[in-house]
């Protein structure tokens, strides 16, 4: 009797037999990197596109024009570095690398533009600012015919401007957040009603803003000029912001933390509150920058509704008060270069503010949920008044 031995079948682990020819390795494509072959490529057909643009505007076509030969340049440059890149790769590749050089090229143009902006103000004006009197002086005692060496500053512009903004930050942000959790937590028939309402507030002008508050809290209730006002004309401005760009962040949250959370028992507030916004606390950050960001440069609301004077105001809710936007209106359109350089002076200190303000989003909001101060010194000393465990042997 013939025994048949069991045939055994190699496993989806075991190793290919020696005889067995092994695949051939397969180049690997290193993403966001480019090669110096097709940097030299493209520079050839940058000047290339350059050479054929000024002999097309010089020698064939009768136009002229520095805007028109950028134009022909870049196309020229385009259809070249096609050209070139498709007789050494395959068509893929070709358009791959045009498609990252148009990108490239608009954030390049991009990034030139605001820094062009921005350059070109702190010039005219980061002089200005270093002169301790820009921050501490005020206006009462300057006009365009007094005589050199008199203190001029922006200090009550200042004042105005952080008062008014904290007015819109604590009238917008508790009512905008409270509108997104509505919105995108709770819901409702209402919801919908809420989400059309905060979409046509973002595009009422801010003129259509100072104007209600003028009419009804200026002039209906008698509460005159003051920096109240323009707060509130700035909040209505700025909620809408804040509310939308809120529920994008809450809409970002997992619905499987919600899940877990109320599986456990916590309750739906107790969720929101130590589950849901701790996790979108930077875009909560972001959402308030973006809207400080929105209103901090307005100034018909404020020209309509806090006026403006040359002396310092400390109070908000009586008296007119001056905002930097405001400062730099109307200095900027004076016949005396000491206030066209105060107007210069507040730009750059506009754009200082601007830039504080996204430097605190970036060091409150870059944390994430549970690596705060407060909550990590909790868990420290939880941690110290829980036994430790003996060893067991």
């Amino acid at each position: 009797m013939t025994v048949t031995e069991p045939i055994v079948r190699p496993g989806p682990d075991a190793p290919p037999p020696a005889s067995a020819p092994r695949p051939p390795e397969q180049a690997r494509v290193a993403l966001r990197r480019v090669a110096p072959d097709d940097i030299g490529v493209a520079l050839g057909a940058m000047v290339a596109g350059a050479s054929f643009a000024w002999v097309l505007y010089g020698r064939i076509l009768p136009v002229a024009g520095w805007q028109g030969y950028l134009i022909t340049a870049y196309l020229g440059f385009l259809l070249l570095y096609a050209i070139a890149t498709h007789m050494r790769l395959d068509r893929v590749a070709a358009g791959d690398r045009v498609a990252g050089a148009v990108i490239s090229t608009g954030a390049a143009l991009m990034v030139g533009t605001v820094a062009t902006v921005i350059g070109y103000v702190f010039v005219k004006g980061f002089g200005r600012i270093l002169n301790t009197d820009f921050f501490t002086a005020t206006q009462r005692h300057f006009s365009a015919l007094s005589p050199h060496g008199v203190s001029v500053g922006a200090a009550h512009a200042i004042v105005g401007t952080f008062e008014q903004m904290g007015i819109a930050i604590l009238l917008s942000v508790p009512l905008g957040v409270i509108a997104a959790i509505y919105m995108n937590e709770v819901g409702g028939r209402f919801a919908v009603v809420v989400r059309v309402v905060v979409e046509a507030m973002t595009a009422i002008p801010s003129v259509v803003a100072g104007l209600f508050v003028y009419a009804f809290f200026v002039i209906s209730l008698g509460q005159g000029f003051c920096g109240l006002a323009a707060g509130l004309a700035l909040s209505v401005e700025m909620m809408p912001v804040v509310t939308r760009a809120t529920e994008v962040v809450l809409r970002l949250v997992p619905n499987g933390l919600r899940e877990a959370s109320l599986a456990l028992g916590a309750g739906e507030f107790r969720t929101l509150w130590n589950v849901v916004l701790p996790t979108a606390r930077s875009g909560l950050v972001t959402a308030v920058i973006l809207g400080c960001a929105r209103v901090v440069g307005e100034t018909a609301p404020v020209l309509l509704v806090a006026g403006g004077g040359a002396g310092m105001n400390w109070d908000p809710f009586s008296g007119v008060q001056t905002s930097l936007p405001y400062f730099i209106w109307v200095n900027y359109k004076s016949p005396s270069d000491e206030l066209n350089s105060l107007a210069w002076g507040a730009a750059v200190t506009l754009l200082l503010i601007v830039l504080v303000l996204f430097s605190l989003a970036r060091l409150i909001g870059g944390r994430g949920p549970g690596e705060s101060g407060r909550r990590k010194r909790r868990r420290a000393g939880a941690a110290a008044k829980s036994p430790t465990p003996e060893p067991t042997s």
